[in-house]
């Protein structure tokens, strides 16, 4: 049988999630070729680097597909550029600043005869779809949600998490919404949220929120940047089965106080995999839930002047 050929793929954004996650997902797929990158700062050595993505596209024709890893604020405008090059498009976390230029880029790639896909890289990890199954036989009577890290530990000089359209803390927080929307068996929606923002700054440092489903079952979400000691991504579900428990962001799994046998953590390669199974099917994934849910937290969120954070 006559060996598939790789799609060829450039990186727009060479930062700290492309060179930990995205790259070495490229380079151990057989489904993808890296070709090219482009970036305002690093280059991938032994691939030509272009400062803007359309020096890249110009330059480089055979580009079938684009993983962009830049900030959400320049996300729209370079998903524009290539799908209006016919390129395939991959999207770090969160799609981008705002739903409405989410959805543009939706109808965009419709036109385009292209695919976009709008990644949730956290909805692979090996504890998400045993705990959806679970979950739809056993309903959730409660979920707490406990997303605490320290910002400067995980997001080191990156400024542009605190500008508006960074999210903030929710830039990791929409990791547990990502979960949350594909584990629950019914749509949850935002009743009340408080934010705590750093002084002279556009985006939050910590979150509480609170949601309920359409029978009363309720979420309670704590999200905090501020967290020095124990850094925690746990989400515990109350059923009645018994307490079902995602530590880790995914990672782990455990019922009743039982740890559950997994996969390996592989989340970037699953989510590799996807995107090449979306093209070959000219087929889209955006689904812009977890995205909605912290566009609900800002026109909801009471501004709070507790813990402000000096940096």
């Amino acid at each position: 049988m006559k060996k598939k050929r790789p799609i060829k793929i450039a990186i727009v954004g060479v930062g700290k999630i492309a060179c930990d996650q995205h790259l070495p997902a490229i380079w151990a797929s057989d489904e993808f070729e890296l070709v090219a990158s482009a970036s305002l700062g690093e280059t991938v050595a032994g691939w030509p680097g272009f400062r803007s993505i359309d020096d890249m596209l110009a330059a480089v024709p055979k580009i079938e597909a684009v993983a962009l890893c830049v900030p959400p604020q320049y996300r729209y405008m370079a998903a524009r550029a290539a799908l209006l090059a016919g390129k395939h498009v991959l999207m770090e976390k969160p799609p981008g600043a705002t739903l409405s230029e989410v959805e543009d880029l939706q109808a965009l790639a419709a036109r385009q005869g292209c695919t976009l896909f709008a990644s949730w890289h956290s909805r692979h990890a090996p504890a998400v779809q045993p705990a959806k199954a679970f979950l739809a036989e056993w309903p959730p009577l409660s979920v707490q949600i406990v997303w605490r890290e320290d910002v400067r530990l995980w997001h080191p000089g990156q400024d542009w998490i605190w500008q508006a359209g960074g999210l903030g803390v929710f830039d990791p927080g929409i990791n547990a919404l990502s979960i949350l929307t594909e584990i629950l068996p019914s749509r949850v929606f935002l009743q009340r949220a408080t934010l705590g923002f750093p002084a002279n700054r556009a985006a939050p440092i910590a979150a509480e929120l609170f949601f309920q489903d359409a029978d009363g079952m309720q979420v309670h979400a704590d999200f905090d940047w501020r967290e020095t000691t124990q850094q925690r991504w746990d989400i515990v579900v109350q059923t009645a089965a018994g307490e079902l428990r995602l530590g880790d962001g995914g990672a782990s799994l455990w019922r009743q106080g039982a740890a559950q046998a997994l996969g390996d953590e592989k989340e970037y390669p699953s989510l590799y995999r996807h995107f090449a199974a979306l093209i070959k099917d000219g087929r889209s994934d955006v689904d812009l839930s977890p995205l909605r849910h912290v566009a609900d937290a800002f026109m909801l969120g009471l501004r709070a002047q507790l813990g402000l954070f000096d940096h």
